[in-house]
């Protein structure tokens, strides 16, 4: 991958990540208005059921394909080779999740009344497996990946306006749900054949790919406990109240974290095959690049959302929702931390094959996480939840920071960070401004985002960033042509 289509990929993949974000921004407002809270529920406790056979099916296999694809896509017959081999064992695994899926419908009498709801949802199971999207990830195919999954979204939200208008329509919500997940993996089992013949097979080589597959399963399942029990122990002893406040925070640090940290896909397949041929020039050239883009996007994040709490909870959810602005300040901490360790694990430590240290690091942030929240989250609450999250995302960092590839080299630290400090102080002061002289939460919010946004671009271009003129000048150039 070159420079260039670095750069082109990164923008493809923010692209494709916002619209996964925005889609159920604008959909769910709607939704929530038709099929009103009773059926709202019955779709979404039918696909929490789901997401625990999901993981089963899921295996660990997508960071696992994406690095071992990489490594040889450049031997056809070894690319065909590992991709019918973990597409084999994704398939067995999907088997496995389905037969568990299958005994619970039967053995668990409660779930009768969600059981054609949780049929129609688990057929993203398989959809998924065979569609393979790890391959487009790992050749780098971001373009068609990008185009197809915004036109399923575009499509199911025609058939949303068009066929759920009654509350009695829950079920084709469902299905146009599973349209918006899996419709792409439908059509991408005939597209992936321009990489590579897959097919399954029963010969498979278990010693070399399933311990790898599995232990990055573990972390998975490591980092889902870790990132759910504060949530879970929350509401054992604090309530409903404070876990519903607690849910905004969550959701608006998901928001910016999962935008940023979309970077990682695009550099992974690269950094793979860098680390196995132990090129480290190239290497540290992406890092250097991925780290600059997780600054440049991630500090004004962290600065505006400190600056903006109330605004900004105020319009995700509403006045009731106030209460949790103390707890969304300590989550900026939290922000700071997991994009940081998030650059330090997903493209530095997955990539060179170094899952048992990430396995290490996430056992024991998600002990400590759940060790901290029963001690403290009886008497402080939501912000103890919050606290102890930034503590176990600080904790993680140390871990793997005191591990790194002593070959990995990020030069140019001062240059990097000048014009994004410089900018984000500028946010500070546009936002206090504005909070001063605008007392409505609305807008207050859309004119301080407006003119940060101007500030910080304006900074970032006068200050010279390196970066950011990078992508500009392509464009500067096609202009004065």
């Amino acid at each position: 991958m070159n420079r260039t289509n670095f750069k082109t990929n990164t923008i493809y993949n923010t692209i494709k990540t916002l619209f996964g974000i925005v889609y159920p921004l604008v959909t769910f407002p709607y939704i929530s208005r038709v099929l009103m809270a009773e059926n709202v529920g019955k779709i979404n406790f039918a696909n929490s059921v789901v997401s625990y056979f999901s993981l089963i099916a899921s295996l660990g296999v997508t960071t696992y394909a994406i690095r071992e694809c990489a490594k040889v896509r450049g031997d056809q017959e070894k690319l065909n080779q590992t991709a019918s081999q973990i597409l084999s064992i994704n398939f067995v695994s999907t088997l496995v999740a389905y037969l568990a899926l299958g005994v619970t419908l039967i053995a668990a009498r409660p779930l009768d009344h969600y059981r054609i709801l949780i049929c129609i949802q688990s057929s993203t199971l398989i959809f998924s497996t065979l569609g393979a999207d790890w391959l487009n990830t790992a050749m780098e195919d971001f373009r068609y990946v990008t185009i197809r999954t915004i036109s399923f979204q575009l499509i199911s939200l025609v058939l949303m306006l068009l066929m759920v208008k009654r509350p009695e329509d829950y079920v084709r919500y469902a299905l146009i749900s599973v349209i918006a997940s899996s419709g792409a993996n439908v059509v991408n089992i005939f597209y992936r054949r321009r990489f590579c013949r897959t097919r399954l097979t029963l010969h498979l080589d278990i010693r070399r790919y399933l311990p790898p597959i599995l232990l990055l399963f573990t972390v998975t399942f490591a980092q889902i406990i870790y990132t759910n029990s504060d949530t879970t122990i929350l509401g054992l002893f604090r309530g409903d109240f404070e876990v519903g406040l607690y849910s905004v925070v969550i959701k608006i640090y998901h928001l910016v974290n999962t935008t940023i940290a979309s970077v990682a896909w695009v550099v992974m397949p690269q950094l793979s095959a860098n680390f196995a041929e132990r090129n480290y020039t190239e290497a540290n050239h992406l890092l250097k690049h991925s780290l600059n883009f997780i600054i440049i996007l991630g500090l004004p994040a962290i600065v505006g959302i400190n600056a903006l709490a109330k605004p900004i909870i105020y319009l995700m959810a509403g006045r009731e929702y106030l209460g949790a602005a103390p707890a969304l300040h300590i989550f900026t901490g939290t922000l700071f931390f997991s994009l940081i360790g998030g650059w330090i694990g997903n493209m530095t430590m997955l990539p060179a094959g170094r899952e048992k240290l990430c396995l290490v690091a996430s056992v024991v942030s998600a002990l400590i996480n759940i060790v901290l929240n029963l001690i403290l989250i009886p008497s402080f609450g939501i912000c103890a939840a919050a606290a102890t999250t930034m503590v176990s995302e600080a904790a993680c960092v140390l871990i793997l920071g005191r591990k790194m590839d002593q070959g990995i080299r990020i030069d140019g630290w001062h240059e990097m960070l000048k014009a994004p400090i410089v900018g984000s102080i500028g946010i500070v002061v546009v936002c206090v401004a504005v909070r001063l002289l605008v007392k409505s939460y609305v807008l207050a919010a859309v004119l301080a985002v407006a003119l940060s946004v101007l500030v910080y671009g304006v900074s970032l271009i006068v200050l010279k960033n390196e970066f950011t003129l990078g992508f500009l000048q392509p464009i500067l150039k096609k202009k004065m042509k």
